[in-house]
């Protein structure tokens, strides 16, 4: 499943989920906020738009620091979420890398954890750069490879309960890939022509409630919520407990999961 199959898998996997995303992986995806905002040079009175916004976590933190905020989404649970969440800034429905705005119309463009969701990351970039002015920054958020522990936990789960990989989950097209590396993002962010590109890695450890942990995979988001979504219900059953079994290791005292995981931060600015 490639091209633009990507895509149309990807728009099912969120459709109708900003309920069981915030509770599950929102706060994870909320932790690099500030870095990001800081590496967007996101200020008072900058013209700011948050593509990918989901509930609206990166939008309301940049309306605190004084920007104004356009936060973009192309599910609508996810606009109706930011909408409460980010009261203040303007909403738009749309989709990398078709954005409804101006050409150089921002200050600043960020992205958190959605390039990893476009069929055309590189397509998706280069739209980030049109819309910001010369002297504008962009930052993205993607998850590394190889997977932290945090990620790896779900595979192992489910091929502890002796559940295949499906051939058919949704890749994109070899020539659109890209390392998901500090090196292989510089490179992503530079292809457009963008300069002063700067390449970090963040590393944190992630806390849980071990049930509001499993409610994502439950729900069906991402590829590891349609691996399990297709199983019957005994087998999903035999998952959740290899995930119990499996993510023990993480727990303290109180039962609350800690989990080591990384993601990776990248920033440049429009020539």
């Amino acid at each position: 499943m490639i091209g633009t199959d990507f895509d149309a898998h990807e728009r099912s996997r969120w459709a109708g989920r900003a309920e069981a995303y915030q509770r599950s992986f929102g706060r994870l995806c909320a932790y690099p906020t500030e870095a990001l905002l800081d590496a967007a040079e996101v200020r008072a009175a900058s013209r700011v738009v948050d593509v990918g916004t989901g509930p609206g976590t990166v939008a309301a933190a940049a309306l605190t620091r004084g920007a104004a905020v356009v936060a973009v989404d192309a599910e609508p649970s996810m606009l109706d979420a930011a909408r409460a969440t980010a009261r203040g800034a303007a909403l738009a429905r749309a989709v990398l890398p078709r954005l409804p705005f101006q050409a150089g119309g921002f200050d600043a463009a960020v992205a958190n954890f959605v390039l990893n969701h476009v069929g055309d990351p590189a397509a998706g970039v280069a739209e980030l750069r049109r819309v910001v002015r010369p002297g504008g920054r962009v930052a993205v958020t993607v998850w590394p490879s190889p997977h932290p522990p945090l990620q790896r936990l779900w595979g192992r789960a489910v091929a502890a309960a002796g559940v295949p990989t499906p051939d058919d989950l949704p890749r994109l097209a070899p020539e659109r890939d890209f390392p998901r590396t500090e090196a292989g993002l510089a490179g992503l962010l530079a292809a457009p022509g963008l300069t002063d590109v700067r390449c970090t890695t963040l590393t944190w450890v992630h806390h849980a409630d071990p049930v509001d942990w499993w409610a994502g995979p439950a729900a069906g988001i991402g590829s590891v919520g349609l691996v399990v979504q297709r199983q019957p219900a005994d087998v999903r059953e035999r998952i959740r407990r290899e995930y119990e079994r499996l993510s023990a290791a993480y727990r303290d005292a109180d039962g609350t999961l800690r989990l080591p995981t990384a993601a990776l931060l990248g920033s440049a600015r429009v020539g």
